[in-house]
């Protein structure tokens, strides 16, 4: 990068630590330091809740999944605003006239403490993995690109975060995620203009949209219900559906944003907002994506998007094997080029019969290059047996570097660190508040006063990004990050999904038949999880990772109803929460 990129990158960053420590120094209670001292109004709500959720995976990864699969990556989210509604109607309210500071204290009035604590540590699991996860998954691209060392990205990005998190808690992650989300947002749109004008003189943007569509990069909406499918328009209104559920309104990381809201109208106009544009911010996401995919198919792409690693096979033994796949691929792709070149001028004539001819032949070259990057990758699992071969994650920076000017790749790297930055500094104080409230100071240490426990949230937060960095060092990259994180979510949202709606709506289930039922129900999505890995699951119970959430979900409620008469007669007495 230039002097100017590494301007805006290092002072865009500075700022915004700088700014968010001292904007919001000084908290003086636990309220202050856990729910901002409930000053939060809804569109800055509204603003925290997209941030949280669009960590640096979703920059990275989806216009990455967008150039390999299309637009169908946005079905995912058709649940959403559905989910928003249901929250903002039976969730929110609750919490409210509760004043908790996390989700979970309402499992002790409604049950008793063992299950209050159980949903309490499967989210500190599921959220301390992913924490980590948010800061590995930009870190191991942005250090390839950017030539860094990995473990000292890991450092870069948890250390920035944890400096202001542990400053100002609640406030200032809500504070800093206003100007990070300025950026993210102000940085794919210049990118997704630049990428459009960088199109060739004589392609248009209805002839982009054209080559997009004959090539199967615009099926926004696929009505197939196929189990096994991840993503279609069902699995994304009924599987997603408790996912988000789940993530909304059980999820502390993300309770968070809105238990801090000056009242129950703000924190629910807050969600809405978040349900009504999050598709919108997601489908141009994958559109900018969509838009990278067809200027390569007139400007030539790498046969391996991570360079860095296709310059290590060029240097093996396997160096010429790879440079003869690399010419036949580069002779497909100016074949088809011209074949593209004749679809758009049939398509600005009306020459239909012209316009399928070009459009079998150029699908059936791109089906040809596909397989020489499979080639190309076999070449590179021999020759660097360590190198991830999935490169979807490097498709976008990669051709920011490649391609935008002086000043916007800065900006671009910004946007990547930035959102890196959000989604971690709301986890570490969801991670800090239910360690502290749910845990430290239910069953550890109950009669502390108020400056104990803000010291301790402190140090709860600092110790969990310590440990998000730790974890981040020692991980493993994924098939694809963005799909990593919401696996993730999936194993653990639909069994502490289960809980909530038993506690809600299922009066007759009590502690000791919710508590067993949701242990059981964990270990069997675990297990269809890994059965599903392996190839071994019947064939009624291979489907896609989203469908976990509604499984794990269901079998909660199923097995408490199963369990709940063979419990004993006397249930601990409820209590009130003060």
């Amino acid at each position: 990068m230039s002097v100017i990129d590494w301007v805006v990158l290092i002072g865009t960053l500075v700022f915004i630590v700088v700014y968010g420590a001292w904007k919001t120094r000084g908290a003086q209670d636990l309220e202050g330091y856990l729910k901002g001292g409930n000053t939060a109004q809804w569109w800055g709500i509204g603003i925290s809740i997209m941030a949280t959720q669009a960590s640096a995976i979703t920059f990275l990864s989806t216009p990455g999944q967008a150039y390999a699969d299309g637009m169908g990556f946005v079905q995912f989210y058709f649940g959403l605003p559905i989910a928003m509604v249901i929250l903002s109607v039976t969730f929110v309210p609750m919490y409210y006239r509760l004043k908790v500071f996390t989700a979970y204290e309402f499992l002790e009035q409604r049950f008793d403490l063992k299950t209050r604590s159980l949903a309490a540590l499967l989210f500190l699991v599921q959220r301390g993995l992913a924490a980590g996860i948010t800061i590995y998954a930009p870190a191991i691209i942005l250090s390839t690109l950017l030539g860094w060392n990995l473990t000292a990205t890991n450092v870069f990005i948890g250390v920035l975060v944890i400096l202001y998190t542990v400053t100002g808690g609640t406030k200032a992650v809500t504070q800093t995620q206003k100007q990070q989300m300025a950026v993210m947002m102000g940085g794919m749109v210049l990118a997704g203009v630049m990428v459009i004008r960088m199109l060739p003189p004589d392609i248009g943007f209805g002839d982009a949209l054209q080559v997009a569509g004959k090539l199967g990069h615009l099926n926004v909406v696929d009505f197939d219900f196929r189990l096994g499918e991840r993503y279609n328009f069902w699995s994304g209104i009924t599987a997603a559906l408790f996912l988000f559920l789940s993530y909304f309104g059980t999820d502390q990381s993300q309770v968070q944003r809105y238990l801090g809201g000056r009242s129950l109208a703000e924190s629910r106009l807050g969600l809405i907002m978040n349900g009504l544009l999050k598709v919108p911010m997601q489908f141009l996401i994958l559109f900018i994506g969509v838009m990278v995919f067809v200027f390569y198919q007139f400007d030539r792409p790498p046969v391996f998007f991570n360079q860095v690693v296709e310059a290590q096979v060029k240097a093996s033994p396997q160096g010429g094997a790879y440079a003869d796949v690399e010419a036949a691929y580069y002779k497909l792709h100016d074949q088809k080029r011209a074949e593209l070149y004749g679809l758009v001028t049939a398509a600005r004539t009306g020459e239909d019969a012209q316009v399928r001819m070009h459009q079998a032949e150029a699908t059936r070259l791109l089906q040809a290059a596909e397989g020489l990057r499979t080639e190309a990758k076999a070449l590179i699992r021999s020759a660097v047996p360590t190198a991830e071969t999935n490169d979807k994650d490097y498709v976008f920076m990669g051709f920011v570097m490649g391609n935008l000017p002086i000043g916007m790749i800065g900006l671009l790297f910004a946007v990547m660190f930035c959102a890196a930055m959000s989604s971690t500094a709301s986890e570490l104080n969801a991670l800090a508040s239910t360690t502290t409230i749910d845990l430290y100071k239910r069953s550890v240490r109950k009669h502390a006063d108020e400056r104990h426990y803000l010291r301790s949230s402190k140090l709860f937060t600092l110790a969990w990004g310590l440990l998000a960095i730790l974890f981040a060092t020692y991980a493993s990259l994924f098939e694809n990050l963005i799909q990593a994180v919401n696996l993730l979510g999936s194993l653990f949202y639909g069994t502490i999904l289960g809980i909530f709606l038993v506690a809600f709506y299922c009066k007759s289930i009590q502690g000791h038949a919710v508590f067993l039922a949701a242990l059981l129900a964990e270990a069997l999505v675990v297990w269809i999880h890994f059965a599903n890995a392996a190839g071994t699951a019947p064939g009624w119970l291979t489907m896609g990772y989203l469908w976990y959430n509604a499984v794990g979900c269901g079998l909660v409620i199923a097995l408490g109803y199963l369990l709940q008469p063979w419990m004993p007669k006397a249930e601990p007495p409820i209590q009130r929460l003060a």
